[in-house]
């Protein structure tokens, strides 16, 4: 009996370029979102609507927690493309496996702080219960990738990968389904309070499918016997 291994399947280029823009816009909107909400701490806004307002002194209630929160979450975003980026990763290996010791440190400060943001969410208990389900999974995603490149076990450390880092952008994707509920509330009559945990779901929900289908349509396949 003999073994042989396949190659994994190269994606499309069309669609490979699709996957890059979509983690790059998320990775934007992320870095906008913390950005903001830096500047909305440090210079507090005036004059701008009622549910924004109050939106902003949740966190500004907690300021230090925020920003131990979002300033590592801010470094996170910026690193992701390169760590997944596999001519760069190809080109300077021992700076990917550097960055990847600092990303795994970064997830777990965003990890641990994120659940004690869990406390007293805007859209109640439906927001919490997505905050904490995907953030537990997030943690355990990165853990996984770790023990799988300690085991030398690059394929299923790359799927963990993804999956962690699909998670942490959730985040990004839940903004625009936030803006749709805003921009739709004098239409539906929901309030944030309302609509924040379903935004939340949603969000997360859809990065995590994307990046799970990514996974298994450019899955290393097993080795086969002959």
């Amino acid at each position: 009996m003999a073994t042989t291994a396949t190659l994994a399947p190269r994606p499309k280029p069309a669609l490979k370029r699709l996957m890059w823009i979509g983690m790059l816009v998320l990775c934007v909107i992320a870095a906008a979102v913390v950005v903001r909400r830096i500047t909305a701490l440090v210079f507090p806004p005036k004059n701008v609507p009622a549910q924004l307002a109050a939106f902003d002194q949740v966190f500004a209630n907690k300021e230090a927690l925020t920003l131990a929160h979002i300033i590592p979450g801010l470094a996170f975003v910026i690193l992701v493309p390169f760590q997944l980026s596999r001519s760069w990763r190809n080109r300077h290996l021992r700076a990917h496996r550097w960055m990847g010791r600092i990303i795994m440190i970064l997830g777990v400060i965003i990890g641990v702080s994120a659940l004690a943001m869990s406390s007293h969410p805007i859209g109640g208990t439906l927001e919490a219960s997505a905050t904490i389900f995907f953030d537990l999974f997030f943690l355990f995603a990165m853990t996984k990738a770790y023990v799988h490149i300690r085991r030398r076990e690059v394929a299923l450390h790359r799927e963990w990968v993804i999956r962690a880092m699909a998670i942490a952008l959730g985040i990004a994707t839940v903004r625009p389904v936030m803006g749709f509920f805003f921009a739709t509330s004098r239409f539906t009559g929901l309030t944030p309070h309302q609509f924040f945990g379903v935004a939340f779901w949603i969000g997360f929900s859809l990065t995590y499918v994307v990046g799970e289908l990514w996974i298994r349509y450019t899955r290393w396949p097993r080795r086969s016997v002959l």
